[in-house]
């Protein structure tokens, strides 16, 4: 057990500091690049923050057990919006551009809404619908890239300015630390849990959720605490995205996806997720998620989290 817990420990460390690996070496390789900070956060900090979602659910698409592939992507979506977002839009209201509103956030919007009518549909996810995902997600990273307004390197900011080998070297180091630090936790945190005789069920709903989502929360609480909003959205939203039309995309060509075990509490939670993104867009002044954002978020996840707990 004392061997468990120093693992737990070490695991979380290596999460930490990996997100402060990561938030550093990715704003860095955003300065010398000209690319805004949420670009960057879209695709290289959402990409690295997903992986572990993508190996899960295409394993599970090989091995032909579609609950896995889609459970893991649902939970984690719900778990992106309602939890991490609202965390740390509490932390410090994050500040939303026009392009998050008139492109990012609708998009989010419309591929769960699309992910929801597919599956409901015939009860599948087909390789066809698979490949409509594929094709949606490459031609939005496409127009992220080339709508995306340029950033020129400040050399009078306050900001230390890395080399592009070093931001790149962080980048790097900071992804491994984030997975290998959350294998550790959620494999010591799950043995500690069984010594004690917790039940599978209550494991795969605390210990494993936030494992998965520890990538994404770390990256997205420390962006945060450096002021670096733009890149803690798009790690959100790049996740979500990735999730849907990448993760889910890819295994649907691997093998159509059975959607029956979907039920309609946490399809609606997963809607209910991005309404509220998209509403916290137009409401009040609204040119940022702010702590009232927050809060309605995270008193949805804590709803949905009793539900799970009363139906276990």
């Amino acid at each position: 057990m004392l061997l468990q817990i120093v693992l737990l420990i070490g695991g979380l460390a290596l999460v930490i500091f990996g997100a402060d690996w990561l938030v550093d070496g990715a704003s860095g390789i955003a300065r010398k690049a000209g690319i805004s900070e949420f670009v960057i956060g879209l695709t290289i900090v959402g990409f690295g923050t997903s992986c572990p979602e993508l190996v899960v659910s295409l394993t599970g698409a090989f091995q032909g057990l579609a609950d896995i592939s889609l459970g893991n992507v649902v939970g984690s979506n719900i778990f992106n919006t309602l939890l991490i977002l609202g965390v740390t839009s509490l932390i410090a209201p994050m500040a939303i551009t026009s392009h998050n509103k008139l492109r990012d956030i609708p998009m989010v919007f419309g591929i769960t809404l699309l992910f929801i009518l597919f599956g409901k549909y015939n009860n599948d996810i087909t390789r066809l619908e698979g490949i409509i995902f594929l094709l949606l997600f490459a031609g939005y990273i496409w127009y992220s890239f080339k709508s995306s307004p340029r950033e020129e390197e400040d050399g009078s900011k306050k900001e230390k300015q890395l080399k592009l080998w070093h931001a790149i070297l962080l980048v790097l180091a900071g992804l491994a630390g984030l997975i290998i630090g959350g294998r550790l936790f959620v494999d010591n945190a799950t043995e500690i849990a069984h010594a004690m005789g917790v039940s599978d069920k209550f494991i795969a709903i605390t210990v494993l959720a936030l494992g998965t989502s520890l990538p994404e929360l770390a990256t997205c609480i420390v962006a945060a605490a450096k002021k670096k909003g733009q890149l803690a959205l798009g790690n959100i939203l790049g996740s979500n995205i990735f999730n849907i039309l990448l993760i889910i995309g890819a295994s649907a060509v691997v093998t159509p996806l059975n959607f029956s075990s979907m039920n309609w509490v946490d399809l609606g939670v997963l809607l209910l997720s991005s309404i509220l993104l998209f509403t916290s867009c137009y409401v009040a002044k609204k040119d940022e998620i702010d702590r009232v954002d927050a809060t309605v978020m995270l008193l949805c996840q804590a709803g949905y989290m009793a539900w799970l707990f009363i139906n276990l």
